[in-house]
C-alpha cells in the first residue's frame, strides 16, 4: 500500500507535482493494476451572523476509488466519486455572500448547495507518444471539463477549510458536469486540452444522475515551471447554465497559479471573469493558504473578492440586480491526529467581511462567520 501521484487535480486538471490531491491509500489489485481509496466525513457546526445569517450542524461527505491499469503504451483510468451530502436540506448550509443554484424552486443566496450523490463517473484513456509526453481522452456521465483550477475540495490550499468559497461559481462550479467529453496532450512539464460539456448546473434533486449533454465548450493550458509551481489559463462558453436564468450564456476566463513547496506549505492565486450573455462581465479573486507546521498542527486561510449582482434576486426589490462587491476574510485552525488509517483533523474557522455600505440594512455593519469541525478521512 502506498500513497497516490502527486501533480493530479480533480477532472484532468494539474496541480504542483509536489502535491497530490487526494493522499488516499493505493492497494494493489492484481497484475500491475492499482486501486486508490480515498474519503472523508466532516461534521461541521456553522454560525453566521447577522440579519441574513443562520447556524446550522451539517456533515459533508466524499468517497472516491480509482482503478488504473497500465498497457503497453499506455494506461486506463476509472474514477468513482459519490457524496451523501443530499441527505441535507437542498438549501445546504448557510455561507454568507454565495450564491448559485436554485432550492425549492428559489434562489440559493447566503446559502452553499450540497454535492450530488454522483460527483464523477468517469473514465480516461492515455496513449504514450513518446517519453514522459502522450494523448488523452477523458470524460463519462458525470465528470469535469477542462476549465478553471482544480475543484476546491481537491487541492491542499483548501483542504482543511469547511466552507465552499463565496467565489465558487467563478472558478469551478463545473466541477460537477452532466456530460463530459475531453481530449488533450500531456508533458511532464505542460498539459493542453479541451472539453465539450453541458453547460447546465445541477437541479436541485442531487439523487439521481441528470441526462448528459454537449452544448458547451472550453480549452485549459497548464504549465509547471518546477516541481513547486502550476500555472493554469482557460476559457468557457457555457450554455445556460443558471436554471432561473433561461436564455443566459457566460463566457468564462481563468487564470491561477498554484505553489507546493512539499514540506506543507501550500497557495493558490486565481482570478475569473464571468461575462454573460446578455449581461454585464462580473470578476471575482481568490488566494489560499495551507501551512502544515508539523505533524500536527495547521493554519490556514482564505481572501476572496467577488463582483455579485445576485444577493437580491426578488424582481420586485430596489436593489435587484444591482451588482455589489465584497470581500471575504477566513482563517483556520486545524489540530490532526492519526487514528490507524483515518486521520482526524479538529478545529474551526472565523471569517469577516467587507462590503459597501448599501448592504448594512441587509447584512449588518459587521457580520461575522465561525466554524467548528472534525475531520474523519482515509488519507490527509
Amino acid at each position: 500500500m502506498s500513497m497516490g501521484e502527486g501533480g493530479q487535480g480533480s477532472g484532468t486538471s494539474r496541480l504542483p507535482s509536489n502535491e497530490s490531491m487526494s493522499h488516499g491509500a493505493m492497494i494493489g489489485v492484481g497484475g500491475d493494476a492499482m486501486l486508490m481509496l480515498h474519503g472523508f466525513v466532516w461534521p461541521v457546526y456553522t454560525h453566521q451572523s447577522g440579519p441574513r445569517g443562520d447556524d446550522k450542524a451539517y456533515v459533508q461527505s466524499m468517497a472516491m476509488a480509482t482503478l488504473s491499469a497500465p498497457f503497453d503504451g499506455g494506461k486506463f483510468t476509472i474514477t468513482t466519486m459519490m457524496s451523501l451530502e443530499p441527505l441535507m436540506r437542498h438549501d445546504g448550509y448557510p455561507n454568507l455572500f454565495a450564491t448559485g443554484e436554485v432550492a425549492y424552486g428559489e434562489p440559493l443566496v447566503d446559502r452553499q448547495h450540497p454535492h450530488d450523490l454522483f460527483m464523477e463517473l468517469s473514465g480516461r484513456l492515455d496513449i504514450d507518444i513518446v517519453e514522459d509526453a502522450g494523448v488523452f481522452l477523458y470524460g463519462g456521465p458525470v465528470a469535469e471539463p477542462a476549465l478553471g483550477p482544480s475543484a476546491f475540495m481537491h487541492r491542499a490550499s483548501a483542504r482543511y477549510n469547511p466552507e465552499a468559497p463565496i467565489t465558487h461559481h467563478w472558478f469551478d462550479s463545473t466541477h460537477i458536469a452532466y456530460g463530459v467529453v475531453t481530449v488533450g496532450v500531456a508533458a511532464k512539464g505542460w498539459q493542453i486540452e479541451t472539453s465539450a460539456f453541458r453547460g447546465r448546473e445541477p437541479d436541485e434533486y442531487r439523487w439521481n444522475i441528470e441526462k448528459p449533454d454537449l452544448d458547451s465548450w472550453s480549452i485549459r493550458a497548464s504549465f509547471a515551471p518546477s516541481p513547486s509551481w502550476l500555472l493554469q489559463a482557460s476559457y468557457g462558453q457555457i450554455n445556460d447554465p443558471e436554471e432561473l436564468h433561461a436564455g443566459e450564456d457566460e463566457h468564462r476566463t481563468t487564470v491561477s497559479a498554484q505553489y507546493n513547496d512539499g514540506k506543507g506549505l501550500s497557495a493558490l492565486a486565481a482570478y475569473s471573469a464571468k461575462d454573460r450573455v446578455p449581461g454585464e462581465t462580473l470578476t471575482a479573486w481568490l488566494g489560499e493558504v495551507n501551512w502544515d507546521i508539523d505533524d500536527h498542527h495547521t493554519l490556514f486561510g482564505r481572501v476572496e473578492n467577488v463582483k455579485n449582482d445576485e444577493l437580491f434576486p426578488d424582481h420586485d426589490h430596489p436593489l435587484h440586480d444591482e451588482p455589489f462587491r465584497v470581500t471575504k476574510f477566513q482563517a483556520g485552525y486545524a489540530y490532526r491526529l492519526p487514528l490507524g488509517p483515518v486521520n482526524l483533523a479538529l478545529g474551526g474557522t472565523v471569517a469577516a467581511f467587507a462590503k459597501p455600505s448599501a448592504l448594512d440594512a441587509y447584512y449588518g455593519n459587521s457580520p461575522v462567520g465561525y466554524t467548528l469541525f472534525a475531520r474523519f478521512s482515509l488519507g490527509s
